[in-house]
């Protein structure tokens, strides 16, 4: 089978580990059907050790590397916002520069486009891992059929959001990534696609294995995480995509997520967002 020619998006930042996105970079350059170009925006000035990684994979694939220096970190939307710019290709799967694709990733999400022409959106379950990605530690799992995403889409992100392959005039036509919304940037496009007549499907497997450090619990707890998932969710409501009951159990559960002590909310966060490896 011929599939269509795609790129990869990926955004870096000073403070990711070297080994990490080493390994990152290996699972994309792996793919059964091979990018036609991997485009790295360095968001900001790196460190020397992210350098050398960088220009390794650059020296063994002269011709697949796009690399798109910004002069400082301005945020992931605005990051990728530019690099979507220099994806040459209309199909783009997007990468975390921490997280592992499984190799034959790519090659099923354009199967399922080619499947379907109408798509513009395809994403993944994922697994989440620590220290070996061997061991997988826990699982998220999100809706397949369009209907079923619809419906979550009201109070939570519908798709995991390094697992997806999306359409690039689509994504352009919804008006890219929102810079003013620097922690859930991607659920706030993906949802306004959806609202917007784009059609999306997630595949029910694991194409990713993402990397869950023991603080990203925590880090959601924050008052600045809450209020940001709260804003976006009260922007849904007032657009017509969720209900105000939507809004309302979002604004509950974040506040809840706030006050509560932190070894509680990780017990509550894993119980009824993450289901067991097992």
């Amino acid at each position: 089978m011929e599939y269509p020619k795609y790129s990869v998006l990926m955004s870096l930042y000073d403070r990711e580990d070297p080994r990490h996105l080493d390994e990152s970079l290996q699972s994309m350059v792996g793919q059964t059907v091979k990018p036609d170009q991997i485009v790295l925006v360095k968001d900001g000035p790196v460190n020397p050790s992210l350098e050398e990684v960088i220009e390794a994979h650059k020296k063994a694939n002269p011709d697949l590397f796009t690399i798109v220096p910004l002069a400082e970190n301005t945020g992931l939307a605005n990051a990728l916002n530019n690099g979507l710019k220099h994806c040459r290709n209309e199909y783009v799967a997007r990468m975390d520069t921490d997280d592992i694709s499984i190799p034959e990733r790519c090659e099923k999400e354009l199967a399922v486009f080619m499947g379907d022409d109408t798509l513009s959106l395809i994403g993944s379950n994922v697994d989440e891992f620590s220290n070996d990605p061997d061991v997988i530690l826990s699982r998220r799992v999100v809706p397949s059929s369009e209907e079923d995403i619809l419906k979550f889409s009201r109070r939570r992100n519908p798709f995991n959001h390094p697992t997806v392959m999306f359409k690039k005039s689509a994504i352009e036509g919804a008006g890219g990534y929102d810079v003013n919304c620097r922690r859930a940037q991607d659920f706030e496009l993906f949802v306004t696609m959806l609202h917007s007549g784009y059609h999306a499907r997630n595949i029910d497997e694991s194409l990713v294995k993402f990397r869950a450090d023991p603080d990203s619990y925590g880090r959601k707890k924050k008052w600045s995480h809450c209020k940001t998932y709260i804003s976006v969710v009260r922007g849904f409501w007032k657009k017509g995509y969720s209900s105000l009951s939507d809004y309302l159990i979002v604004l509950a559960g974040q506040i809840t997520m706030f006050v509560l002590p932190k070894g509680m909310t990780n017990r509550l966060f894993k119980k009824m967002l993450r289901k067991d490896s097992k």
